[in-house]
């Protein structure tokens, strides 16, 4: 499995992007012609969960086949449990159930391991088991939702740190993920320092919308700004804090 990309993120990105949300990111991403990044399927498990930002670290699932979807399989060195022992601190595991609802890829006791070793969280278009354990492990996860039966009843796991397919979306290791009520967003690495850039900007825009929106301004002109609007807002933004 391919362990060598660097999964390290810069606190000024996790910083940056920890203050905006996933709607926020959609919006941007999409003005640069990319609509197919938020991950369906994957939904808090808890309310309340804190905003992540991180590394996707990938596992990838396929239909069980009888020969390789066994208890004993637990023990390859192929399997979640080796996938969970490669994961860094602070990376977000990612993982590819296909959709799966009745087979849960994880349960409490994996969830544990990964918040001993710093995993920042879950997400999925899956579904774990063992729910109140899981919740009570305090690992942040985002899924479709629970079932009892293992993962074996219906998945085979067959590789981590490799491309994959989670809630429609393609995930590529190292990718960024940001995940709050929401849902899952993904940032592609290559764009990651140009969001970074645009990320506030869009949210102290959106913010002073609102503004105008509760002092009873009309939408016409407002969202999305005319030219108009747009230089009044830049001008007292410019007032106010002194940058544009």
């Amino acid at each position: 499995m391919n362990s060598a990309i660097d999964m390290s993120l810069d606190p000024h990105v996790v910083e940056v992007l920890s203050q905006v949300t996933t709607a926020t990111l959609t919006t941007i991403l999409l003005k640069k012609g990319l609509r197919n990044v938020w991950l369906r399927g994957s939904r808090p498990l808890r309310a309340g969960q804190p905003r992540l930002v991180g590394r996707a670290f990938t596992l990838r699932f396929v239909p069980a086949r009888e020969d390789l979807a066994t208890p004993e399989s637990w023990a390859s060195p192929i399997s979640t449990r080796a996938a969970i022992e490669d994961m860094p601190a602070g990376c977000i595991a990612v993982a590819d159930a296909m959709g799966v609802s009745d087979a849960g890829i994880f349960g409490d006791i994996l969830c544990a391991r990964m918040v001993k070793r710093g995993v920042s969280g879950l997400v999925t278009d899956g579904v774990v088991r063992d729910l109140a354990g899981v919740l009570g492990t305090g690992l942040p996860v985002w899924c479709s939702g629970a079932a009892a039966p293992p993962s074996v009843a219906g998945l085979t796991f067959v590789a981590w740190q490799q491309p994959i397919a989670c809630g429609g979306v393609a995930v590529f290791p190292g990718d960024v993920l940001v995940v709050d009520d929401d849902g899952a967003v993904l940032i592609p690495a290559a764009l990651l320092d140009e969001m970074v850039l645009l990320a506030p900007e869009q949210e102290r825009m959106e913010a002073w919308i609102m503004q105008e929106v509760n002092r009873g301004a009309s939408l016409p002109g407002l969202y999305p700004m005319n030219a108009q609007t747009k230089a009044r807002y830049l001008a007292q933004f410019d007032r106010n804090l002194g940058q544009p």
